[in-house]
């Protein structure tokens, strides 16, 4: 009986605590430690990605529906084509760790993975279509989110804070909303010939998509952006090569070629290369997870381009969706992920390729005490006198390797 009564007490000390904390809180929130010009940067360069996959998207709907052209491996061909031309040969130019023969020699069979990771993605969401619905993929695509968090978590050592779980359920409301837009103006369009192996393929692109991101944060962040661009043009190249040589022999052969299908298929390769060189440099900035939460509104943007080019409904549900989608991309990137602590320091890299294994500085030594015995002459005086000493090392960090 008398154990009841201080029970309901130190319960209502704790709730007051858990009360006054938030207040505390609250009380020192500033709203421009948060909303801050680098939070705009993200934001602006997430948008400026999302707009390249909506000019993807609307080429290839062009493509498909006026002239019959339904080819995505040729499509990829020519972005791995580019980025083989560009980045490829920017490596062949280049001396030390950096050059082509050097990268090759120590992790082609990582980087031929990847390629085959990263096209199989780009395949198997197109290939989709074929089998379900775009309500399904739509939302099936959405999990690429969970399986990135929880890859960053283990491969990245990435921590979230509670305020990141509400952004991500926050975007994912978001798309909900334009998957019901979609459902109410009637455009749940695509095939339902075997929706339990189209809705397989989208879970595969998804996991594949994960895989391939965190991959590229790793690397861009690790070791060089054009090591990453060219290895995956050059390998992506001939895997492309050779899947399009196997698959689609009759469609390229079928199509008619006229200056209207080149500008498509050059407009389709232009947003993809240009998609491909940009979300390194914002991957670095933020991280995986933070753009593909941005990569979210690529959809609504070809909703509201199909709006003017072809007659789409309009529904006020899709402005809803934009909106709650940016409020939960805003809230993932207001407060910065923790850093993952380490013992040891990783090489710096810079985006040009040079490979600087940074020296570690007075500073970042422990001091540690050392004990010296000292001997005084005197037998009869002979005492230990113990200082302290700062144990100073010259060392140089090794730095990671995929």
């Amino acid at each position: 009986m008398e154990t009841k009564p201080s029970e309901d007490t130190f319960r209502d000390l704790r709730d007051e605590n858990r009360c006054s904390r938030f207040m505390r809180r609250f009380r020192k929130f500033d709203a421009k430690e948060v909303f801050t010009w680098k939070l705009a940067r993200t934001l602006a360069m997430g948008q400026g990605l999302a707009g390249l996959i909506c000019g993807t998207a609307v080429s290839s709907q062009f493509l498909a529906t006026n002239f019959h052209v339904n080819t995505p491996m040729l499509q990829s061909f020519l972005n791995y084509a580019l980025l083989c031309l560009t980045y490829t040969t920017m490596l062949f130019c280049r001396t030390g760790d950096g050059n082509i023969l050097q990268i090759l020699r120590r992790r082609w069979w990582k980087y031929l993975l990847l390629g085959l990771v990263d096209v199989e993605a780009n395949y198997a969401v197109v290939k989709a279509y074929q089998y379900t619905t775009l309500t399904s993929v739509q939302l099936l695509d959405c999990f690429v989110i969970p399986v990135l968090m929880i890859l960053s978590r283990l491969v990245l050592k990435t921590r979230y804070r509670p305020v990141h779980y509400v952004g991500v359920f926050t975007c994912l409301l978001g798309v909900g909303a334009m998957v019901g837009a979609d459902l109410l103006s009637g455009r749940d369009q695509g095939s339902t010939s075997n929706i339990l192996l189209g809705d397989g393929l989208v879970l595969l692109s998804a996991t594949l998509y994960a895989v391939s991101n965190v991959c590229q944060e790793y690397t861009v962040k690790n070791l060089s952006r054009v090591e990453f661009l060219g290895m995956v043009g050059l390998f992506g190249t001939v895997i492309s090569t050779i899947q399009m040589a196997v698959l689609e022999r009759g469609e390229v052969a079928a199509i008619q070629w006229s200056w209207e299908v080149g500008l498509l298929f050059a407009a389709f390769g232009s947003c993809m290369y240009t998609l491909y060189s940009c979300m390194p440099i914002v991957m670095k900035r933020s991280s995986a997870t933070s753009v593909n939460l941005s990569l979210l509104t690529a959809d609504l943007f070809s909703l509201f381009c199909g709006i003017f080019l072809f007659q789409y409904k309009f529904s006020a549900l899709y402005l809803v969706s934009l909106v709650v989608i940016l409020i939960g991309f805003i809230t993932f990137n207001a407060v910065p992920t923790p850093e993952p602590s380490t013992s040891s320091s990783s090489s710096s890299t810079c985006d040009e390729g040079s490979y600087d294994n940074s020296v570690t500085t007075d500073d970042d030594i422990p001091e540690q005490e050392v004990s010296v015995r000292v001997s005084v002459e005197d037998p009869e005086e002979r005492t230990k006198i113990s200082e302290p000493e700062n144990a100073h090392g010259d060392f140089v960090t090794v730095g990671t390797r995929m």
